[in-house]
């Protein structure tokens, strides 16, 4: 080998390491940034993949079934239950109905969770092209509200329809759970309504006060019509159930919803309390009723223990948030713990 060549060699050697150097450093810094991005789009890609778990489902309804193919962002429901329903369930109510007979508006209760929710009423006609004009992915009705309308609103979106709204109003709470993608926070929030439900009636029962050492309770709703004794299949009949509160024996029908009963008829409404509500129109009824001298004989009129309620709450939401209501008012006239 050449004295030249044995010269220059450690000047190559050092520029080789110098060049290799710098080639793992910029790779270092390439890597890097190629790094963060692929790393990125995993985590998006797998948030996405978390939201739509379990999509595309077909849903078994009251009207068929129905496939849905993404978990809902864009939620119409078309009764004031069930848009009670999608609200307790975190899901964005674009479009519902938002009055109910004299009711304007959606329920205050609700508050900013339908403040952009759009009202498609009337309940018994609603506005098939507002309601398309919200583009909604998802449309819930009952077959008792809309049933010749099922085939229009199935052309706008997918629709699943309940039966009914009052005596399966916790049935349909799964049922939407269902459809909805959420279906462990329905089982989650029924599950804590019948928890506080059975802790303030068992308080309440605790007071004592009946015959039997538990009081008995009966529930009075005035309209503009016959007077109504609401029985154990209605939306206040079943929370006094969930309670454990004891009905008088001509008010345990499980199959009827009321007793209409004239004046003439009044002690059929007595127990050791009596809780009453007055639907639009009724005043004039109710004002009759309490001056008649049978309601005076009433044992929870001697004992004052006649208890006024909200109709719109005890008789109208069908709803857990309504239920909540009623145990708020329960644990109050009762002065016993909330259960909160």
């Amino acid at each position: 080998m050449s004295t030249f060549t044995q010269r220059r060699r450690p000047g190559r050697i050092a520029a080789a390491v110098l060049t290799a150097a710098m080639a793992l450093s910029l790779a270092a810094c390439g890597g890097s940034s190629d790094d963060k991005k692929p790393a990125a789009e995993s985590s998006a890609s797998k948030a996405g993949a978390a939201e739509s778990a379990g999509f595309p489902r077909t849903v078994t309804h009251d009207k068929g079934k129905t496939e849905i193919k993404a978990k809902p962002k864009r939620v119409v429901a078309l009764d004031n239950s069930l848009v009670e329903a999608v609200v307790a369930l975190d899901a964005p109510l674009v479009g519902g109905i938002g009055s109910y007979r004299d009711q304007k508006g959606f329920p205050a209760y609700l508050g900013d969770a339908v403040k952009e929710t759009k009202d498609v009423g009337p309940l018994d006609n609603p506005n098939l092209e507002a309601i398309a004009a919200l583009k909604p992915d998802l449309i819930v009705s009952a077959t008792v509200r809309h049933a010749d309308f099922y085939d229009r609103l199935s052309q706008i979106a997918p629709t699943v329809f309940v039966k009914t709204t009052g005596p399966i109003w916790k049935e349909n709470i799964t049922f939407l759970g269902e459809a909805l993608g959420q279906e462990e926070k329905a089982a989650a929030k029924l599950t804590a309504y019948q928890t506080r439900a059975k802790k303030i009636g068992d308080a309440i029962n605790a007071k004592g006060g009946g015959a039997n050492g538990k009081p008995t309770f009966s529930i009075v709703r005035f309209l503009d019509g016959p007077t109504r004794i609401m029985l154990p299949k209605t939306f206040s009949g079943i929370i006094l159930s969930d309670m454990g509160l004891t009905r008088p024996e001509n008010q345990r029908d499980e199959v009827k919803f009321n007793i209409e009963i004239s004046e003439e008829q009044i002690q059929q409404a007595d127990a050791d309390h009596i809780f009453m509500t007055t639907f639009s129109g009724g005043d004039e009824r109710k004002k009759k009723f309490l001056a008649n001298p049978l309601w005076q004989r009433l044992n929870a009129v001697q004992k004052n223990q006649v208890h006024e309620v909200e109709d719109a709450t005890w008789m109208t939401s069908v709803s857990l948030q309504g239920a909540d209501l009623v145990l708020d008012d329960l644990a109050k006239i009762f002065q016993v713990d909330p259960a909160k």
